[in-house]
């Protein structure tokens, strides 16, 4: 079972029409809908499940800039500024705390792959971040009872973690005092055009017509959009995190070596994972997309661990296309709650533990796993659709999404409203992948 998440009432009663409707009740939908009402527009949000069931609660709950691929650095930047304003402006508590976030190694070649990222930071960011390089003294200063030290790394002060299981809950009961039609459970089957353009979303409970919506589905949203004839790459990696009852005496910031990343909760525990590494099941969508994945297999080399099982069979009986006027997948599958890959997310304890002796009695208390979006370069589609005017994609967030999440929702709602961009959003088109762009993955990051 996925982490508890706070609760959101349910609420299935449609308004007749809406400027906007976001489908998708992750981070991502949420800061979408955000920032769109505040541009004065009206908004419906549907969810098929509940506020944050899949990744956006399952997630390590870091804000960071640090080691974002340069194409998101300057959206991690301002996505960081909104996070520091999120809780006094709307009158909610994501848990969200400046801790400071460090990444060290031993190994040489991984600590010159730091040293260059924050030399090609630098010449993009300028000073509007605050990351320096540490040695191992500073380290050290930083981790506090650590039976092993470190030769460098790089650390943000002004990095931060939030709660995952708190945050767009808080965000979407906010919204809802706001007059932002909150919709759960609600599952969209689908979306209506007139002329060519979006006129409607089909619901599981009835249409509401709108003049736009924005897909943010997540890990659905390549096979939503299917079912219009959008060609959207995206696969599933399936990501593995513990946490721990309430300890004392350990670190206060964040931070990530090759064994084990880490943070401080707001209950007191932690949440550890096991470095970077990841599990994919192959799919018959793997198979379709192999080509375009091939330079983000060859980056995930010895970090990624491939497996076959049932969801193969189960996404391969699953209609590509189906009617608006019967139940869809969306509404039996309301919540993917995958297994945790145990001795993965147990071997990120261990090596957490035995760095930091004095948390030798951790004792977890929970274990889950959560489907993660991405695309073959590994950063998001935040886009209009040009073959459907009035469609929108925020979705293959790749791992960055909770800490990206509010400056994306305020960039897509830029894109929505026609205003200036929060930030160029030439990189996350969704054209970049059929106009006969080069997709290359930033293995610095």
């Amino acid at each position: 079972m996925g982490p508890k998440v706070d609760i959101v009432a349910d609420d299935i009663k449609l308004p007749e029409c809406a400027d906007v409707v976001v489908i998708g009740g992750g981070i991502i939908g949420v800061c979408t809908a955000l920032a769109l009402s505040e541009k004065g527009l009206s908004v419906a949000l549907c969810e098929k499940g509940y506020i944050a069931g899949e990744q956006s609660s399952r997630n390590w709950g870091w804000v960071r800039v640090t080691r974002r691929d340069p194409r998101e650095l300057l959206l991690s930047i301002e996505s960081l500024k909104i996070w520091r304003t999120l809780d006094e402006k709307l009158g909610i508590q994501t848990g969200f705390n400046e801790c400071g976030i460090l990444y060290v190694s031993n190994d040489d070649a991984t600590l010159e792959r730091h040293r260059d990222w924050l030399r090609r930071a630098r010449e993009i960011g300028g000073d509007a971040f605050d990351t320096r390089e540490v040695d191992t003294r500073d380290i050290a200063a930083l981790l506090p009872g650590a039976a092993r030290s470190f030769k460098g790394g790089i650390f943000t002060p002004g990095d931060a973690r939030a709660e995952p299981q708190k945050a767009a809950p808080a965000i979407a009961n906010a919204l809802r005092k706001r007059g932002v039609s909150i919709l759960t459970p609600c599952a969209v089957r689908g979306i209506e055009t007139s002329r060519g353009r979006v006129s409607a979303v089909v619901t599981e409970h009835g249409t509401i017509r709108c003049d736009a919506a924005v897909v943010a589905g997540g890990a659905w949203t390549r096979y939503f959009c299917g079912n219009l004839g959008i060609e959207l790459p995206q696969l599933l990696t399936r990501a593995s995190v513990l946490r721990t009852e309430p300890l004392e005496g350990g670190p206060t910031c964040s931070a990530n070596n090759e064994e084990f990343a880490f943070r401080k909760r707001l209950d007191g525990g932690y949440t550890v994972a096991y470095g970077l590494r990841t599990h994919a099941d192959l799919t018959p969508d793997s198979f379709r997309l192999f080509f375009k994945y091939i330079e983000a297999l060859k980056s995930q080399m010895g970090a990624l661990q491939i497996s076959v099982g049932k969801r193969f069979f189960d996404e391969l009986k699953r209609p590509r296309r189906w009617p608006l006027d019967a139940p869809t997948v969306f509404e039996s599958i309301r919540t993917l709650d995958p297994d945790p890959v145990v001795p993965y997310v147990d071997k990120g304890l261990q090596a957490f533990v035995a760095t930091f002796p004095q948390l030798a009695g951790a004792r977890i208390a929970q274990r889950w796993a959560g489907y993660i979006d991405v695309t073959p370069d590994a950063i998001p589609v935040i886009s209009d659709v040009a073959k459907v005017p009035g469609l929108f994609i925020g979705t293959g967030f790749s791992g960055h999404g909770f800490g990206i999440g509010p400056g994306a929702g305020r960039l897509m709602a830029d894109i929505v409203h026609n205003d200036k961009p929060l930030v160029d959003t030439h990189a996350f088109r969704l054209s970049r992948f059929s106009d006969g762009s080069k997709i290359t993955i930033d293995a610095g990051f």
